[in-house]
């Protein structure tokens, strides 16, 4: 669209005004444009009108009559009815509540149609129907009736000020109709061709005002095509920016201290981990910096995978950082790494929040002399004055914790190292594809043999003495047990009494013989850590706790898991929760307890949970229920929008919107060709800020 457009008042459009106007620029609609892309929430087919005389019960249609009467009947129960006849036939519609109201709707002699479902009661009936006014005689300018209908999203502040799915369909009536907008094409010639694209002007023009069924569905598919494929090229665009740095590193020495760890191991790896290692090995030894998602289960080995990509670092002669959201993960990282090398000769060093200055000063000096390292910290790792001259590789662990701009600036203390990034959440491919598309993707899909499975139970809140009970008898056989607490950000306070209350409780009554401990949120990181350390020597029997425990540590000897109003978590955060326990040779049990009355969606999870163990099936389905947009529990920076389009239900337009744009950017990674140049105008007008997001992530 031209400039001259893009800038025009909407309140100068026909419909709009000033105080419309000032409405649309609050909800982000300030220009045409804006304007035509505010796609409507829903269709309604009324595209069919049924004849008066050709009604049947029970049918749900569109009819269109001239009302005869109107009036007020006065009986068991006062109602309004409205009579209209289309000379064929009659039909009676009523209304129980808001009889003024609509009473002042109606008048005789009017055109109107009705659209509901037909009951037969002493002649053919409508309760309720939904309507228009459509005047004496004018059917011709319909603009609600005999048509397939848009209906818009709507708030209050709309509402004030009359913006309703009517007046947004007159609007645009006016504007197609009565302005030449210019809406230039933007996608290249040859993708409009092979994908049978409708005209982007007469998209525009059947998404607000459908002729018919097909074009309708030609204009929704082309849209959320756009917005997968503007994703996805900036996803390949920046794959393809990182490929052609020169300047990365490539570790082509043979890493001794990787083959002495492996033929050491206590244990067969497996061969998923294996798989994962070469892959990782094959990316390390290209001059281009590597970019690889490790996923992986809870318990599945990705720390082992970790410390052999970090051991090939150090065998060329670099340094390598792991960075872990929590404190107490990062010192069981330490404690567990430094236990692995010690016949390797590797140096490995911790750098948390609660790191001495003189710690720092040492740690500092050792590093900026450039000798092959392994660091691991928490978030002090980026504000540590500490230069990491060497860093070759870095490594950051649950990186959904960590914002974009915070893992910036760990890569950044290096000169272009090598980048893994790991996950214990599984990540349903839609996700993938999606949120983590510019990276190379290593999966670990198997457990190793030796890890128990978790029995896990659906139990309601009249069973929490038989519950109790059952804990006991494992505490006196020396196991531990964790009491969990959902968390959730708008009603911190209350979650965080419920915690403090249920210790306070049980711990005078049901657990009253044996040491209970307390872990929240707001407690200092010294206090948490020294709760868990506490629960990790057997100092603490049951430790109750919010979901701060999500990312904890290992206990093999904890065995028992009680979630209490599970039906407030996501599957994905159960499994995460659950994979605490089962670290250990003993049986494990997770018990799901949930009040009686819980709804359908909630009931559904439960069952899953208590089916399957298997990370991704549990991902996708959680995905599948609770439906785009916080998948992780907290909104990510950096995760993509969708006005439209929605990963889960729309996958194969994703996959072809995904497959062109990585073609397209493979035969012209910088959009340099003529034919990619309003392509690329687009995208620096339209996705400016998402483009600098991304690629920083």
């Amino acid at each position: 669209m031209s400039d001259d457009k893009k800038t025009y008042a909407l309140q100068y459009l026909k419909g709009i005004g000033p105080k419309r106007a000032a409405v649309l620029e609050r909800h982000g609609i300030r220009t045409v444009d804006d304007l035509i892309a505010f796609f409507p929430r829903k269709y309604v087919d009324r595209s069919h009108i049924v004849p008066l005389n050709q009604l049947m019960p029970d049918q749900e249609v569109t009819v269109l009559g001239k009302v005869m009467a109107v009036g007020i009947r006065h009986g068991r129960r006062r109602y309004l009815y409205v009579v209209i006849s289309d000379e064929k036939g009659i039909l009676e519609a009523i209304w129980f509540n808001g009889i003024n109201y609509f009473k002042e709707q109606f008048k005789v002699g009017e055109w109107v149609s009705f659209s509901g479902k037909v009951q037969f009661y002493r002649g053919y009936q409508m309760t309720h129907p939904e309507f228009d006014r459509l005047g004496e005689g004018e059917m011709e300018n319909m603009l609600n009736t005999g048509k397939i209908l848009a209906f818009y999203p709507g708030n209050e502040t709309f509402k004030r000020v009359g913006l309703n799915s009517y007046t947004f369909r007159k609007i645009f009536f006016n504007l197609f109709k009565n302005q030449t907008l210019d809406i230039p094409e933007y996608l290249p010639s040859d993708l409009l061709s092979k994908r049978r694209f409708l005209p982007r002007d007469q998209s525009f023009y059947q998404i607000h005002l459908p002729e018919d069924g097909k074009l309708l569905e030609k204009a929704i598919y082309r849209f959320k095509y756009e917005e997968f494929f503007n994703l996805q090229l900036m996803l390949a665009l920046q794959r393809a920016h990182l490929k052609s740095k020169p300047v990365g590193i490539a570790f082509t020495q043979k890493s001794e201290r990787l083959e002495k760890l492996y033929y050491s191991l206590p244990f067969t790896m497996t061969e998923a981990q294996k798989r994962v290692v070469r892959e990782i090995r094959r990316d390390m030894k290209q001059p281009t910096p590597m970019n690889r998602l490790l996923q992986g289960d809870v318990g599945a080995g990705k720390t082992l995978v970790a410390l052999m990509a970090m051991l090939i670092a150090v065998d060329n002669g670099y340094q390598a950082a792991l960075m872990v959201p929590t404190e107490i993960l990062a010192e069981q990282h330490y404690f567990n790494i430094s236990r692995m090398v010690e016949t390797l000769n590797v140096q490995v060093s911790l750098l948390i929040g609660s790191t001495t200055a003189k710690q720092r000063k040492e740690l500092n000096e050792v590093l900026a002399s450039g000798e092959p390292h392994i660091l691991i910290g928490t978030h002090a790792l980026i504000f540590s004055e500490a230069e990491i001259p060497n860093l070759g590789l870095v490594i950051i662990d649950e990186q959904h914790r960590f914002g974009v701009l915070q893992r910036a600036k760990l890569i950044e203390k290096g000169q272009q190292p090598d980048v893994l990034v790991m996950t214990a959440t599984p990540i349903p491919r839609t996700l993938a594809l999606t949120a983590y598309g510019s990276l190379d993707v290593s999966v670990i899909d198997e457990l190793p043999p030796d890890r128990q499975p978790i029995t896990t139970i659906w139990r309601f809140e009249n069973s929490a003495p038989k519950i109790y009970q059952f804990m006991r008898d494992h505490l006196e056989m020396g196991e531990q047990a964790y009491i969990i607490y959902p968390l959730v950000e708008e009603s911190e306070k209350m979650d965080l009494k419920a915690a403090t209350e249920a210790y306070e409780r049980l711990s005078k009554t049901e657990f009253k013989n044996y040491k209970v401990g307390l872990l929240h949120g707001r407690m200092r990181p010294a206090e948490k850590d020294e709760v868990m350390k506490a629960f990790a020597k057997g100092e603490l029997q049951v430790l109750i706790s919010t979901t701060v425990i999500e990312v904890g540590i290992d206990v093999p000897n904890a065995t028992i898991m009680l979630i209490e109003h599970a039906e407030r978590f996501g599957m994905s955060q159960l499994h995460q929760l659950r994979g605490r326990i089962g670290r250990g040779k003993r049986k494990s049990y997770c018990i799901l307890k949930t009040p009686y009355n819980i709804g359908e969606i909630a009931q559904q999870r439960m069952k899953i949970m208590t089916e399957t163990q298997d990370g991704f099936v549990i991902a996708e389905k959680d995905l599948e229920l609770r439906g785009w947009g916080d998948f992780f529990g907290t909104r990510q920076s950096g995760m993509p929008d969708f006005k439209i389009a929605n990963p889960i239900t729309d996958r194969p337009i994703l996959e072809e919107a995904r497959q062109d744009a990585f073609q397209l950017v493979n035969a012209d990674p910088f959009l340099r060709k003529a034919e990619h140049q309003p392509l690329l105008a687009y995208l620096r007008t339209n996705l400016k800020e998402r483009m600098d997001l991304i690629n920083i992530s």
